[in-house]
């Protein structure tokens, strides 16, 4: 039962990762493109500016669990995808010293420079989450030891790929109706636009990459063994097509929350799909890493459990704290005396 439990607690946690990170990974992909100005540069940056730090929180959380929860699945994924992991690392790394490096100058092929920085680990940093998440959906090659049968190449598969192109397309949806929320005039004018594109873009794939879910894993039909976890991918496609409809009515914020659903009713429909693997083997389900056969001791995952009931509350709290306060468009007033990026 508590393996159960901190399995769900995992997909959720991953869930709540995406759909707060992803908005602005999103919009650090479409940045320079919806930015003209610098003043518009400094809008983008700082729509994204006072949250960002803070939902890397649930990435650090979602490993966190991994590694006190199931330490065998977190040795194996270390071990088999170190080198995506370390390149994701270093994306995030990169974003990072992006904000605090690009005001350090004047210079506009300094801000430039830093400009691209931001936008490859952004770009880097969405890209190997979906190729990582959709091999894991798919399997990992790893033998009865947990030791890796690959290399990189071998996780850049036709699904994988697909993965990573349906994630930098939902992050980018995303991100942009969080800017269209948080922007005024002709920079809101231009992302919606390119938010109406996207979408178009966004539904092709989406369609393209459940059908190829159904052939390369077996998701679907593990779904459709527990009829209520198929709530979940009708979840995510009622999202999506309510994403369309307030973007049409130039409602942003509901726009936003219905990405938000689309997030979390996918990542929760893969895990769903998943359960109880966390790391399915490829070459024999055996081999397979879940809940049960990784789980910590009874005592750590109830103590764990406790913990989580008391620290988790306080940090949504927090953070809904933080939106709140920040949840005023950027102004050109504001930069004057806010110019914090």
């Amino acid at each position: 039962m508590l393996s159960t439990i901190w399995f769900v607690l995992w997909g959720v946690l991953w869930a709540v990762y995406f759909m707060l990170d992803g908005f602005d990974l999103g919009l650090g992909i479409l940045k320079p493109f919806l930015a003209k100005t610098e003043q518009e540069h400094k809008v983008a940056l700082n729509a994204m500016g006072p949250f960002w730090n803070g939902n890397e929180v649930w990435l650090i959380t979602a490993g966190g669990v991994t590694f006190a929860a199931f330490p065998g699945t977190y040795a194996v994924m270390f071990s088999a995808l170190y080198t995506p992991l370390m390149l994701l690392l270093f994306a995030l790394i990169l974003r990072g010293i992006s904000y605090e490096f690009r005001g350090k100058e004047d210079a506009g092929w300094w801000r430039k420079t830093w400009d691209l920085c931001h936008f490859a680990g952004s770009f880097v940093a969405a890209l190997l989450l979906g190729v990582a998440f959709a091999n894991i959906f798919a399997g990992i090659p790893i033998d009865g030891d947990g030791i890796f049968q690959g290399n990189l190449l071998t996780l850049l598969n036709p699904y994988g790929l697909a993965g990573g192109v349906f994630f930098v397309l939902m992050f980018s949806v995303h991100g942009g109706l969080w800017l269209a929320n948080k922007s005024q005039g002709k920079l809101r004018e231009r992302t919606a636009k390119a938010i109406k594109v996207l979408w178009g873009l966004l539904l092709i794939v989406a369609v393209a990459f459940l059908s190829f879910t159904w052939f390369a894993t077996s998701l679907w039909r593990n779904v459709l063994t527990r009829p209520l976890t198929l709530l979940l991918p009708i979840l995510a496609v009622s999202g999506l097509l309510a994403t369309r409809v307030f973007v049409a009515r130039s409602n942003w914020w509901k726009a936003w929350f219905s990405s938000s659903v689309t997030i979390v009713g996918s990542t929760l429909f893969g895990v769903a799909g998943l359960y109880p693997a966390l790391l399915p083997s490829s070459l024999n389900p055996g081999f397979s890493r879940t809940a049960f056969n990784t789980q910590s001791s009874p005592l750590t995952l109830k103590i764990m459990l406790g913990v989580a009931l008391v620290m988790v509350p306080i940090v949504i709290l927090y953070q809904a704290w933080v939106y709140r306060r920040f949840s005023e468009p950027v102004t050109v007033e504001s930069l004057v005396t806010e110019d914090l990026y």
